[in-house]
């Protein structure tokens, strides 16, 4: 098909020029590739067009073949609900100045009762939707009639969704739908479309989205490259910023000329705690942002969240800061400046927060980022580094989650039911159950049906029963339970924060509220809010008389450092101690890394650092593999039991994402060639398992499983089972699984999740092979160096006030001055 001579093509071609805009060639491409028939990922710079570029695609075919009944054409699968009132306006818009007569509907957890009503009546032209409310309309009866008219379904942001089971959910749905539509209309082509910015595994996210060997499919990559400006927000000299810390409020000053200056600036926060007490900071810094300051994150009342939002489009805001809430795709056309509060722990995340301003083609996207200890300088250098050469970090998916995959069945047989053979041949279609054994589904369906072989006894387990041969929820209470809960993320029950005189303010965690007592004051939304009481699971407040109060902490808080991000950074220490350097940062540094080289040793990309030092406090080993918190806290456990195996020694175990401490109160006896065998992949799975509690890890994991699978219930809204209920539950479904059901496919995902996503065993592995080809070495420190500075601060955080630490870090601070003029030892 030519499709520039089509009538569709024609007439979006005279619309782009009545606005003065013309098609990049990857969205014409992608056009093209649409029209012949086939499915596909696009990938592009932010703020080039993406969603229009198969968007449009799915317009012109209308506009060439007008159908004739109402019903949806386009399913748009997004993982942000910021995201969908956003790409609800620009399609909206775009459909009346086409003269196309389409409703684009929203369908979240914020679409309202009666707006789901009337989408039940009749469905929108394009409906905008998150993989959960996908899920739900699945769940409800006789809906294989809203994919009467489906032509295409897209996935947002695929590389945000992929690496989650949020990303399987999305799978199973699509196959599903798919066959649905071919069911009823043989003929029909279904394209399924995929949109992402920034992933490194382009390949496989394309197989992972379309796996059906009968479609046709393409990459299509924008030849554009995004000029993207990262600024360091510097200290006037090293020592303004702690060794260690985590909110860079010392450089909070730094950051008021840079929002003044600006259009709108983002303010991106890793967590929803640092966030509430950025938000706080600033105020007091500059009275005269009170107004044009706001904060948003994913526990605020999405009614002040859509006020926000808003807020944003119209300019009326100055600055907002921010957790991942706003990561994403969402065309703020004020914000020209984005800043970056500590570590992204990511260059594909950088980036993408990045992609936050300058949202037009060719505007400069701007990011400033704003270090909160001493060390995060040398990341900004590393992050500049890696955005050069375009290296992003891959996104594994998500396979064989068997808790999901129990969810979907039982939600398919809530709604209309399912036929046993042919949702056996749609899931195995699926990447993330392609490797599935027939066992495995006679395993599942028995699960369903009987609750397996240990839970046959109880009838509350036989959710599932067979009728005119399809598997179908008879149970009305089953399937409203059902419904409540259909999702994958579990979290602890969150309670509404409402004022005594009435309206909500957001969520915090029922583990926070329980630790905290009446007339005890705590920040949420930019409030500082006094705590009355907990009436009918509302955690009832008013406006606080204090100025600062607690900041209450979510779960989830730490993210760890990226394998990418790791690999450029064990490069940048390469570079440390150069005559002339070519990073601002790396030159600010200097000074630092001269001291590390005084009093140890500045190890380069081929060596492999290990600090030996004796305090007050004991003997230290430190290690800095450059891999990440999470895969240091288990190699720090698996070296201490390899340690234990040749000398009887207990120790304590601190770590960060630049390394990790072993502290004993006896020697460490280890040679240098003794050093290298402590670091070996050798027999790892086993010392692994020797080495930690892996059951109690899995123990862990299995909580959430328990959840998603629907073994325990999590209660009505208002009425939600308290954590430590679930966790009890969890747990004993686990202990029976483990006496008596140990092939229980539940049980055995509980520990692949463990190894794979908590101990990240390949990662592991990957990281002692580089260190057995590096050279080690060991150096004997009279005191705490530069770079083991922060691995001991954040140890003692957790264990003291902040007055108390800020009085040890001087001590410590003095004596290592004290000590650093005597030198090293290497060995």
């Amino acid at each position: 098909m030519i499709l520039e001579k089509s009538k569709g093509y024609k007439q979006v071609m005279k619309w782009l020029r009545s606005q003065r805009k013309k098609p990049f060639d990857f969205q014409s491409e992608t056009w093209q590739y649409y029209a012949e028939g086939y499915s596909g990922l696009v990938n592009a710079p932010t703020g080039f067009g993406k969603t229009f570029s198969v968007f449009l695609a799915v317009v012109i075919d209308e506009l060439n073949e007008p159908g004739g009944k109402y019903g949806t054409r386009l399913l748009w699968i997004t993982p942000l609900r910021s995201l969908a009132k956003d790409l609800a306006r620009a399609m909206t818009a775009a459909c009346l100045e086409l003269g196309l007569d389409w409703h684009v509907g929203v369908r979240n957890g914020d679409t309202s009762s009666s707006e789901k009503l009337k989408q039940k009546k009749q469905m929108p032209e394009v409906l905008i939707i998150t993989p959960e409310s996908m899920h739900i309309l699945l769940a409800q009866k006789n809906t294989s009639g809203y994919f009467n008219e489906l032509k295409c379904i897209v996935a947002d942001e695929w590389h945000e969704l992929m690496g989650s089971k949020r990303g399987v959910m999305a799978e199973l749905a699509i196959s599903r739908i798919k066959a649905l539509v071919t069911s009823r209309h043989p003929e029909r082509l279904l394209r399924i479309w995929g949109i992402s910015a920034t992933i490194g595994n382009m390949e496989q996210a394309l197989q992972v989205l379309v796996p059906y060997p009968e479609l046709l499919k393409t990459i299509v990559i924008a030849d554009i490259q995004k000029k993207i400006e990262i600024r360091s927000i510097l200290p006037d000299h090293i020592d303004m910023l702690p060794w260690a810390g985590h909110l860079g409020h010392k450089l909070a000053h730094k950051l008021l000329p840079i929002i003044a200056k600006s259009k709108t600036t983002l303010i991106f926060c890793n967590t929803r705690g640092q966030a509430e007490l950025w938000y706080q900071n600033l105020l007091k810094l500059d009275e005269g942002l009170a107004g044009q300051l706001a904060i948003h994150h994913g526990s605020i009342d999405f009614e002040l969240r859509n006020w926000i939002e808003d807020a944003i489009h119209t300019g009326a805001l100055k600055a907002v800061i921010s957790t991942s809430s706003l990561d994403l795709g969402v065309d703020f056309k004020p914000v020209d400046t984005v800043v970056q509060i500590g570590s992204p722990k990511g260059v594909a995340r950088f980036l993408q927060r990045a992609g936050r301003s300058g949202h037009s083609p060719f505007e400069t996207s701007r990011i400033y980022f704003l270090p909160t200890h001493a060390l995060e300088l040398v990341e900004a250098a590393a992050i500049k580094e890696a955005a050069k050469h375009n290296q992003v970090e891959s996104r594994e998916p998500v396979v064989m989650a068997f808790d999901t995959l129990i969810q979907y069945m039982v939600t398919l047989a809530v709604g209309d039911g399912f036929e046993k053979e042919a949702l056996y041949q749609q899931v195995k279609s699926t990447h993330a159950f392609s490797e599935m054994e027939p066992s495995e589904w006679e395993w599942l369906m028995q699960f369903i049906t009987t609750g397996g072989d240990s839970l046959t006894a109880y009838t509350e387990f036989s959710k599932v029963e067979k009728e005119d041969g399809l598997y179908k929820v008879k149970s009305r209470q089953i399937a409203m339970r059902h419904r409540l809960h259909i999702g994958t993320i579990v979290s602890d029950a969150m309670l509404k924060v409402k004022f005594l005189t009435g309206g909500f303010i957001g969520m915090v965690e029922e583990s926070f509220i329980a630790k905290i007592k009446p007339g005890s004051s705590f920040t949420l939304a930019g409030r500082v809010l006094e705590f009355i009481m907990v009436k009918e699971m509302m955690v009832m407040v008013r406006i606080s008389k204090l100025k600062t109060a607690l900041s209450p902490s979510w779960l989830g808080g730490r993210m760890s450092l990226s394998a990418n991000l790791g690999a450029v950074l064990r490069f940048k220490y390469n570079q440390a101690l150069d005559k002339n350097p070519q990073d601002e940062e790396m030159a600010l540094m200097k000074p630092l890394f001269e001291r590390q080289a005084k009093v140890s040793h500045v190890p380069s990309a081929d060596e492999f650092l290990i600090e030996m030092i004796q305090t007050r406090d004991g003997y230290h080993l430190f290690a800095y593999p450059f891999e990440g918190r999470q895969v240091h806290e288990i190699m720090a456990a698996l070296i201490a039991y390899r340690l234990g195996r040749i000398k009887p020694i207990s120790f304590s175990i601190a770590m960060n994402d630049y390394g990790f401490e072993l502290l004993s109160e006896k020697p460490i006896p280890v040679s240098e060639d003794e050093m290298k065998s402590l670091f070996t992949p050798e027999n790892l799975g086993e010392d692994i398992v020797a080495s930690i509690n892996a059951t109690e890890m899995a123990r862990r994991k299995f909580r959430d499983i328990a959840c998603i699978s629907g073994l325990v219930f999590q209660g009505y809204p208002g009425k939600y089972v308290a954590n430590k209920h679930l966790q009890s539950s969890a747990a004993l479904f686990f202990n029976v699984f483990s006496d008596y059901d140990k092939h229980n496919l539940l049980l055995r995902q509980a520990y692949d999740e463990a190894f794979y996503q908590q101990i990240e065993e390949p990662r592991l592995a990957a990281a002692l092979h580089r260190i057995q080809l590096s050279k080690i070495v060991v150096v004997y420190a009279e005191s705490y160096t530069p770079l083991c500075f922060p691995i001991k601060v954040d140890s003692l955080r957790e264990q003291m006030s902040t007055e108390e630490l800020g009085e040890r870090i001087l001590r410590m601070t003095a004596e290592a001055e004290k000590k650093s003029q005597k030198g090293k030892r290497k060995k």
